[in-house]
């Protein structure tokens, strides 16, 4: 079993920062502001305790190459250049996985910054050594696959899918073991689903930060 914040870190975290942002007029939305701090530091908040390394997957290396020995972590902050043809999740991931100095990387989105570190828990304990992909099942049945541990092993998987032209991040899963967080555990452990709330948009956007601060006012309020 993988471990969790309360033992040695062996697994890397991935942050996928390199999507072209056209709804966000082209903006690095990992750098966007929700409840006074950039999205990016609120992940690095949530993975930086818990995993060994971070990686900042990006198509370009502006403005994150100077960003990596400055940001506020207690972990390696290392940037991993997505030169694959084509801009994609997947292709993300396939640059993840190639980096990493461990068997398993977690990947997540760049601009969640509501990522609960209950769900992250939950996910490493749900982990198994010979797993491929563990991610979470949501109550309506789909997979959340940029919320989600993947094996080096997927590697061959998806340079053959993305060969063939496919993009489609659950397509290769059918080669692979993937052992499914269940609904009930999601649930208990972010039953809003805070963690796959993003900013695609400016509207989105607005609504996480009315969120950040609400989220921050209850915690004040709590005996």
């Amino acid at each position: 079993m993988m471990t969790t914040s309360r033992s040695i870190p062996t697994a890397t975290a991935a942050i996928l920062v390199g999507g072209a942002a056209t709804r966000m007029g082209g903006a690095a939305k990992a750098l966007l502001e929700v409840g006074g701090r950039s999205i990016l530091v609120w992940l690095l908040d949530v993975l930086a305790p818990r995993f060994a390394e971070v990686l900042l997957v990006a198509k370009e290396p502006e403005p994150y190459r100077s960003l990596c020995g400055e940001l506020p972590s207690s972990v390696p902050v290392r940037l991993a250049l997505d030169s694959l043809p084509g801009r994609s999740s997947l292709t993300g991931i396939h640059t993840a996985l190639a980096s990493a100095r461990t068997e398993h990387v977690f990947l997540t989105a760049c601009d969640t910054p509501l990522l609960r570190p209950a769900l992250v828990d939950a996910l490493l304990s749900h982990l198994r050594p010979e797993d491929d992909v563990t991610l979470p099942l949501k109550p309506d049945g789909y997979f959340e696959p940029l919320c989600a541990l993947y094996s080096r092993r997927c590697l061959p998987h998806i340079e053959a899918q993305l060969v063939r032209g496919d993009h489609k991040v659950v397509r290769f899963f059918g080669q692979v073991r993937v052992n499914p967080l269940p609904a009930s555990a999601l649930l208990q452990a972010d039953p809003e689903h805070l963690s796959f709330r993003n900013a695609n948009c400016p509207d989105e956007l607005r609504g996480l930060r009315e969120m950040a601060l609400s989220l921050h006012l209850s915690q004040e309020n709590t005996p």
